[in-house]
Parts: C-alpha cells; sequence; structure tokens
C-alpha cells in the first residue's frame, strides 16, 4: 500500500497523519493506493509510473510516506519539490530492488537510517532539504564521508537555529555509533556441550542490544538472553555441530547506526557419513557421498573388502566446502567402468574422536565372457573338427559338452586306427619323402633357433587347433578387398623345393626348413621356410589362396618376406623367408641378463643386448607397423613371440601360426575354443572384441615393455583374472628398470584409454628413430 498524503494548493501549511493514518480536518484527502500481484497498477493523480520508474513532481501533493506498498519491480523513485516532510523507517520495506532514490527539493527535517537500510542504493538525492542540525542526522555525515550512495558528490546543509552550515562542518556531542565487543573465552567446545556468550555494549545515546542466532536444528537449546544496558548473556545448552562456521552475532543499535560483532563457535564432533548414493551415469560414473566431523575427517574407499587405489581412472574430486558449513561433498568417479567393478563399494571416515562407514552396491554391466579365465589351455598338437576362426566367446550347455566330449573320443580312436596303418605303410614302402627329404641333414649348433621359427599365417586368428582344420588360414588382418590380386603370387615348382628338417607342428600343419633352389641367380639354393597345409579340403584350398594373395601384397623390409606357393601336388605349401635366429621373444631371453639360467645347459655364450640394440629392434617393428596401417591392415596379435630375427639383429613382422602352441601361457581360452592373447589386448578389444589400427597401437607399446624386460610376460605375477581387472582398470605396466623415461613416455602413450588419445605409429616411429640417433644417458640405479 502506498499512504500518499495529498492537500490543497492553497493551504500553507501540512498536517500530517501518523501511525494509522488519521488525519486532521485540514488534510482533506489521503490516497491510499494498494499494489497487489495480479492487479492493475495504478498511479496517484500527481505522480507518473513508467515500468520500475515512479516520478512524482508536482509541487506540495505529497507530504509523508508509511509503507511503499508490493511494489517489487520498482529501481527507481524520484519525489521531489513536492513538499515532503516524513519518510517512515519501514516506508522502502517490500521494494528491495530500489537502486536510486532521488528526494531533493522537499521539506525534510530528518531521516532515518533505517529508512534505506537494506537497499543496495548506488544513489540516494537529499540536496535542497532543511535538515535541523541533530543527532538524529549524523549518520548521514558518517556516510558521506565513505562516499555511500554518491552522498559524497552533494552539498548538503543543515540548520542551526537561524544559521546554515554544510554538513561535514556540524559537531554533535554525545552522539556516537555504539561499541559493541564480546567477551574473549575459549569457543572450542564438544558436541553436547553448554556456553554461555557475553557481550559489553557502551555509546551514546544509549544504545539497544540483542543477539542474532542463526537458525539451528532442534538439539540445542537457547536461554532467555538477559543482561543490562551495558552487558547481554546468551546460554546455549546441548550444543549441536550445526553451530560450526555460523556466525553468532551480538549487535546494537542507535539513531546514529548500527554496530555488531561475531563469533563462531567450533563444535567438536565424530565423524560421520551423511549421505551415500548408488553410482550415477554424469561424464563418468559418480557416487555422490556427504561426510562431516571435526576435525575434518579422513576418506578412505574399499570395493569388495579391499582398499581402493586411486588412478587416472578412478579418482576422487570433492565439492568446495560451504563457508557456514564443515559437511564435506564429493564424488567417487569411475569412468568407463566394466563388470570387474561391480561390487560393493564402502566409504570409510575417521577422525580423533570416531569413526564411521557405509556400503552401497552398484552394477555397472554384465559379464561379457562366459567363461573361467583359470581355466588350463591345454596344447593342442593333432587339430580336428571346423568352424570358422572369429573373436566371439562361445556359451556351451551341458549337453552340447557332453556332445562334444563323445565326438571328440569317437575323433580320437579313429585317429589312432589311421595313424596304425600309415605306420604300417611306411614300414612297407620305405623312408622315401616325395618332398625329397634329406633326413641325414642335421642342422648347424647356430641353427638352434631356427627351432622356433613360426610361419607367416597373416590369416591366424589366435585360436587353438581345436578350432577347426581351418586354424591358421582365416586372415589374421582386417582385410581390404583392393589389395588382393590373383595373378601375382608366385607359384613355385615343387622340384625345385628339397626338405631339410621338421622344425615343428602347428594348427595349420607342420613346419620345415627346406632349400629353394634357383631362387637368386647369385645363390644356387637359399634356405627358406615351408609351411605345409595338412588339410586340402576344397574351404581350405580357398582359405590358402586367399591368403597368398595377401601375403604377396605385404612387401616390406621389416615385414617377413612370403616368396609363393607351390600347388602342384599335395600338400599345399606356402615359402617364406628364412629368420636365422627365430622369434624375437626367445632371442631377448637368450641375450638378457637371465640368459645362463634360460640356456638349458647348452653353454652358448649370448651377449646382452644394450639399449641401442633395443631401440634399433623397436624401431624396426615401428616402421612395420607404420606399413601395415598405410594399407589399413590390423594384425591383432602383434607380439615379440611374432616377430622374427635375422642375421645382423634384423627384425621382421610376422604370425607365423605355431605361436599359440609354443607359447600356448600367453593366450587363454575363451568359452572353450577362442584363444585370446588378453595381456596384450586394450580394454575395447576385451570387453567388445573390437580392432582397429589404435588397438594395434597399445599391442606395440607392450611390445616394447618385452623388449625392454628382456622378454619378460606382461603381468607375469598376475593370474587371467588379475590381468583383465589390471587392464580394464587402467593399470599400466611398470616402467622396466632397464628403460629410459623417453621411451616408457612412449608405451605410456600406446596405452591411453580412450583409443583417439593414443600415439599414431607414424609419431612413435619418428620418436624411436630420434632416440636411435641419440640414445638417452640412462643409469639403472638400485632402489
Amino acid at each position: 500500500m502506498v499512504c500518499l498524503e495529498k492537500t490543497p494548493r492553497t493551504l500553507s501549511s501540512l498536517d500530517v497523519a501518523m501511525l494509522g493514518g488519521i488525519l486532521r480536518p485540514t488534510c482533506w484527502m489521503l490516497l491510499c493506493l494498494v499494489l497487489l500481484s495480479g492487479e492493475v497498477n495504478s498511479c496517484p493523480d500527481t505522480c507518473r509510473c513508467y515500468g520500475t520508474l515512479v516520478q512524482c513532481l508536482e509541487p506540495n501533493t505529497i507530504s509523508s510516506i508509511f509503507i511503499l506498498g508490493e511494489m517489487e519491480n520498482i529501481t527507481e523513485m524520484t519525489i521531489s519539490s513536492t513538499g515532503l516532510e516524513y519518510i517512515s523507517e519501514d516506508a522502502f520495506e517490500m521494494n528491495p530492488r530500489m537502486t536510486h532514490i532521488n528526494l531533493s527539493s522537499n521539506s525534510l527535517v530528518s531521516a532515518s537510517w533505517r529508512t534505506f537500510l537494506n537497499l543496495p542504493l548506488q544513489e540516494l538525492i537529499l540536496t535542497g532539504n532543511p535538515f535541523r542540525c541533530s543527532c538524529e542526522i549524523r549518520w548521514l555525515q558518517l556516510k558521506r564521508e565513505i562516499d555511500w550512495a554518491d552522498l559524497g558528490n552533494q552539498s548538503l546543509s543543515c540548520w542551526a537555529d537561524t544559521f546554515e552550515i554544510l554538513l561535514e562542518d556540524m559537531i554533535i556531542s554525545n552522539c556516537e555509533l555504539p561499541q559493541v565487543s564480546i567477551v574473549k573465552q575459549n569457543l572450542t567446545v564438544l558436541e553436547g556441550a553448554n556456553l554461555t556468550l557475553v557481550c559489553n555494549v557502551d555509546g551514546q545515546p544509549t544504545p539497544t542490544a540483542t543477539w542474532i542466532v542463526p537458525e539451528m536444528d532442534s538439539y540445542t537449546e537457547i536461554g532467555q538472553s538477559n543482561g543490562s544496558e551495558t552487558e547481554i548473556f546468551l546460554p546455549l545448552f546441548n550444543i549441536s555441530p550445526g553451530f560450526n562456521k555460523r556466525n553468532v552475532t551480538c549487535r546494537a543499535e542507535n539513531m546514529v547506526g548500527p554496530s555488531e560483532e561475531h563469533v563462531q563457535i567450533n563444535v567438536l564432533f565424530p565423524a560421520m557419513v551423511v549421505a551415500l548414493e548408488e553410482a550415477i551415469p554424469q561424464h563418468h560414473f559418480c557416487f555422490p557421498y556427504t561426510v562431516d566431523g571435526n576435525p575434518k575427517p579422513e576418506i578412505r574407499w574399499q570395493f569388495n573388502g579391499h582398499n581402493l587405489e586411486m588412478n587416472d581412472y578412478i579418482y576422487l574430486k570433492t565439492v568446495e566446502e560451504s563457508e557456514n558449513s564443515t559437511a564435506i561433498h564429493g564424488c567417487l568417479y569411475l569412468n568407463k567402468p566394466t563388470h570387474v567393478n561391480n561390487g560393493n563399494y564402502t566409504i570409510l571416515v575417521w577422525n580423533m574422536l570416531g569413526s564411521a562407514s557405509e556400503t552401497v552396491y552398484s552394477k555397472f554391466m554384465d559379464n561379457p565372457f562366459s567363461f573361467n579365465p583359470e581355466e588350463p589351455i591345454p596344447v593342442s598338437l593333432s587339430p580336428e573338427g571346423g568352424g570358422n576362426s572369429t573373436y566371439t566367446t562361445t556359451v556351451e550347455t551341458v549337453e552340447e559338452n557332453t556332445f562334444g566330449v563323445s565326438v571328440a573320443v569317437g575323433l580320437a580312436v579313429f585317429a589312432c586306427l589311421f595313424l596304425l596303418l600309415i605306420l604300417i605303410a611306411l614300414n612297407k614302402c620305405g623312408r622315401h619323402s616325395k618332398f625329397g627329404i634329406n633326413r641325414a641333414a642335421v642342422l648347424a649348433q647356430e641353427d638352434d633357433l631356427a627351432m622356433s621359427l613360426h610361419f607367416m599365417n597373416f590369416g591366424t586368428s589366435p585360436l587353438t587347433s581345436a578350432e577347426g582344420k581351418l586354424d591358421g588360414m582365416k586372415p589374421n588382418f582386417i582385410e581390404n578387398p583392393q589389395y588382393f590380386c590373383d595373378a601375382c603370387v608366385q607359384h613355385i615348382k615343387r622340384r625345385d623345393i628339397v626338405l631339410k628338417w621338421e622344425l615343428g607342428e602347428g594348427a595349420f600343419g607342420k613346419v620345415f626348413l627346406a632349400e629353394f633352389y634357383n631362387l637368386t641367380p647369385e645363390n644356387e639354393k637359399t634356405l627358406v621356410a615351408v609351411k605345409a597345409l595338412k588339410e586340402a579340403t576344397e574351404n581350405a584350398r580357398q582359405d590358402f589362396q586367399r591368403e597368398a594373395e595377401l601375403l604377396t601384397v605385404l612387401q616390406h623390409e621389416h615385414i617377413v618376406k612370403f616368396y609363393g606357393v607351390c600347388t602342384d601336388g599335395e600338400p599345399l605349401i606356402m615359402v617364406f623367408e628364412y629368420m636365422k635366429h627365430g622369434d624375437l621373444n626367445r632371442f631377448l631371453r637368450s641375450h638378457g641378463p637371465d640368459a645362463k639360467i634360460l640356456d638349458n645347459g647348452n653353454g652358448q655364450p649370448y651377449g646382452q643386448l644394450n639399449l641401442t640394440q633395443m631401440l634399433q629392434i623397436a624401431s624396426q617393428i615401428a616402421s612395420g607397423m607404420v606399413y601395415l596401417a598405410s594399407l589399413h591392415f590390423v594384425h591383432r596379435d602383434l607380439a615379440t613371440r611374432n616377430c622374427l630375427v635375422g642375421n645382423n639383429l634384423v627384425v621382421k613382422i610376422g604370425d607365423f601360426g605355431m605361436s599359440r602352441d609354443i607359447y600356448s601361457t600367453d593366450y587363454y581360452r575363451v568359452g572353450g575354443r577362442t584363444m585370446l592373447p588378453i595381456r596384450w589386448m586394450p580394454p575395447e578389444s576385451i570387453l567388445y572384441r573390437k580392432f582397429t589400427t589404435e588397438s594395434d597401437i597399445w599391442s606395440f607399446g607392450v611390445v616394447l615393455w618385452e623388449i625392454f624386460t628382456y622378454g619378460k610376460q606382461p603381468w607375469y605375477q598376475l593370474s587371467n583374472t588379475e590381468a583383465i581387472e589390471c587392464i580394464t582398470q587402467g593399470r599400466q605396466l611398470e616402467r622396466p628398470r632397464t628403460c629410459p623415461t623417453e621411451v616408457y613416455n612412449i608405451m605410456q602413450g600406446c596405452w591411453q584409454r580412450e583409443p583417439q588419445q593414443r600415439l599414431n605409429i607414424k609419431e612413435i616411429h619418428n620418436k624411436l628413430q630420434a632416440l636411435v640417433k641419440a640414445p638417452p644417458v640412462y643409469l639403472d640405479i638400485l632402489e
């Protein structure tokens, strides 16, 4: 309600109606304008309203303002030259947005600071008013000194009897702000204790004083505030933790203005868990929690009863503590959790006064594996059965397992009888081989490592031989059909191949060391590696041809060279470059610090690889991977066991099929059939069977780690389940002792959880080439 007293212009004096608005007979009208929400706002006849602006400029029309009604949006008001004599202390209490008030050229003789106390004033214009020099306007003098609401830029004056003096020259005795002081004492108490606060007050004119206590819970009891004019008390009983970081204020007021002082009570109480919620999906999954305690509690998390270590993928983030509370709000974040993160999450908090804990269960996803990773992995040397080799998980029912066992037993019996007949036939026919095998030929001592030779099988997915007869023929690379060319495959005459020695047997068939006649004009014969296909079904022939076309395309100095195929007669064979020193993993082990332990007593004097040599090995593998990436091929099983070493430390990439037999512990079985090199695979390949160039980058980082550990198995100290958990939770292999920081940084660049954040292979190759040219200085210091 706006109550404006309106008088006739012919009157020379005004009688002000106060405290209820009762008018004397000299006043002929009281204009009361009610501004209620939803109603049409009306301006007084003598005022104009423009949205948030009210202007009243007609002379001798308004003498007093009691309460300006519910006009919350008003920001500017001008009442000038209207004869205004009085403004109540509550005039603007319903107008909290008022920023500009112009009361110039009126008849005000005094004004209270309480009228303008809670307004966000930027400008208060009071010029041209006949203020009386008194203690009632002392507050204006003080505010003008600090230029509050632009008062410092106004020329204000007051009248002392018949003399007008400037406001800044006014001197009034016994007129000052109150003095407030809370008695100092120990304000640190235990929860539930009692405390009495004492406040001393002084000033002229005599002030009134009171305590301002924050809204508390029902546990704290506040006694009656009592005392004298100069001293007041505040008794508190059963103090609760809600008092922490909250101001308790002693306030005194007189006509000059207010003064106050506040203290904070420090309430000590045990640590507690206020709230713990289940994980909610945000940018990452978040377990929201709130804990409290004074002193500030320590926080620890457990997962299924074991301490949870923080890392880049499991971490805590605490929201800034509020100014008026000791509560700590935060989140336990999990970046892309998987099934291994399903379980109970417990928050433990403690301080010197006590401890507390809460547990919540969360399930992020179902287990994508239908197998037991700890199942022993048998080495199968006699592949039987059919089927395509894929990276899929097979779920077998009890009935299927029983049927499979019956079939396997039947096939085993049949195979034994068949082998017995073959042996009898061989005894009758003698030891002649249609390939011209010279069984008396014996490899020299320096060729012993050739026993681990793996024949190029870029078509082999990492499966056991039990996967089917064609295991070793399905491309291990993701193929790009535009690169295949049937006419490009080199066909070799069988008479030009003389087998020397059987090196081993894989899922595809047997592996031989052989002599290749007339391969080059310079040499009559050249040592080569030969892979003989065990089965010759139509499907096998088609896969054989497809693999030959693929291998013909791959021509690079750091990819094992493919010479061609021999298809005139049985069995079908592929011919590859012979790498004298065998697979890189065995080479590393035999040239490492444990070589004497691993040499089986043959006493060969292998020297230990130095830093430059290891960098050269890594750079050569990276060069081969750059080539494969340029053709958009994905290897899927990059590891040192699938790289070969030749003369002069030349290293080439290959996947030769026998590695899943010789290195069976590097793989484990999924669904009873598929074998995965889990310790070399990134999280997206483990969880979703996603293989890309970026997943090869991850594997290359593990290959680097193998090189600098001299062929150790990644996560060798962990079981299969533990290795899966470590990889999917974002843990990384530790830096090898012989590995410089620059190389370990490359490894970590390969092991970024987000595939797009990993280094690209060209960048890796460039970094390694630079390190080869200028090897970093590295000191192996025992920690």
